[in-house]
Formats: C-alpha cells, sequence, structure tokens
C-alpha cells in the first residue's frame, strides 16, 4: 500500500472520530475537562488499537482466504449497499422521550469508541 493510500485512510478514520466526537461532546450538557479528556484518551485508544487489530488479523488469515479474499469484500460490500438501499425505502426514526445518551457513560463509551459509528437512539 502505497503512502497516498495510508494517508487517505487516516484522514477519512480522522473524519469520522471528528464527527462522532462532536456529537458526542453536543450530548452532553455540562462538559467538564475530564470527560472532555475521557473521550480523547478513548478515541486516541481505538484508533490506535483497531488497526493494529486488523494488521494482525489480516496477516494470520492472509493463507487461508487469499483465493477468494476479493468475493469476501465483494459479499460484505453488497450487503452494506442492499442494506442502505433497505433502509432508504422504508426506514422510520423512532425518537425516545426522556431517553438519554452519555458518551460518558462506559456503556456507551466502548460502543461508540469501538465502532465509532455514534450514538443511535432507535
Amino acid at each position: 500500500m502505497g503512502m497516498i493510500a495510508i494517508v487517505l485512510i487516516a484522514f477519512g478514520l480522522a473524519m469520522d472520530a471528528f464527527a462522532v466526537s462532536i456529537t458526542s461532546g453536543l450530548t452532553i450538557k455540562r462538559l467538564k475537562i475530564k470527560n472532555a479528556l475521557r473521550i480523547a484518551m478513548f478515541f486516541g485508544l481505538f484508533q490506535a488499537i483497531m488497526p493494529l487489530v486488523g494488521w494482525l488479523a489480516g496477516l494470520s488469515l492472509r493463507g487461508l482466504i487469499s483465493g477468494v479474499d476479493h468475493w469476501i469484500a465483494f459479499g460484505l460490500l453488497g450487503m452494506i449497499g442492499c442494506k442502505m438501499i433497505f433502509e432508504s425505502c422504508g426506514a422510520e426514526f423512532v425518537i425516545l422521550e426522556g431517553f438519554h445518551c452519555n458518551p460518558c457513560n462506559n456503556n456507551w463509551s466502548y460502543n461508540i469508541f469501538a465502532f465509532t459509528s455514534g450514538c443511535f437512539c432507535r
């Protein structure tokens, strides 16, 4: 993988983490410096560890799936695309009254930072 691809992947990860951190900051009514540092620490930790875990998993599975890796990628991307099309055709968003999403709560923190997909209140 070339340096340009690595920089683009890093930029994409940074923008994803930036969007989630902005959303997390907006959900906290009284943001304290302790909470902000905790969120930043979790983001940094998970953004450093997840690519390493993926790289190690790729190295260990390379011999097993190298012949069908393109089909695995096709299947995963196809499922994601079909899910997006399906949801766009009739998705309804349910707003839960009184539901509070707190990124400083450990249960939310691990999900938010591990998947870097934000707080889905459905």
